[in-house]
């Protein structure tokens, strides 16, 4: 059993995607996302949602996103941070967002 002492050690935030592009060196369809995080600055991810959204459809949209993982090299690119989702029912990740607009960098809990 996960205890509250360890998820208090996940660091979940809010974000927007500023920009997002095709990856194009994944060896998976994935996104290059760059997410303003307000006070604690701007982080890059890589994020597996091809199927459910267009790169256009991406910027300006808020995230939550885990923001204390160590950078993660994947081909040339380091990911800073994890965008939260939902698995469907065909394994593809809906992203997981507030409800309402809130400031970047906001915690979650």
């Amino acid at each position: 059993m996960l205890t509250w002492e360890d998820f208090e050690k996940v660091d979940m935030r809010t974000g927007t995607i500023l920009e997002a592009k095709m990856f194009e060196k994944a060896k998976k369809p994935s996104y290059q996302l760059v997410i303003d995080f307000g006070p604690l600055g701007i982080k890059r991810s890589s994020a597996q949602i091809t199927k459910h959204y267009l790169p256009e459809e991406l910027t300006g949209r808020q995230v939550v996103a885990v923001v204390n993982f160590p950078p993660k090299q994947i081909a040339n690119f380091f990911s800073e941070c994890l965008v939260l989702g939902v698995y469907d029912e065909v394994n593809d990740v809906i992203l997981l967002a507030p409800g309402k607009p809130v400031s970047n960098g906001q915690k979650v809990g």
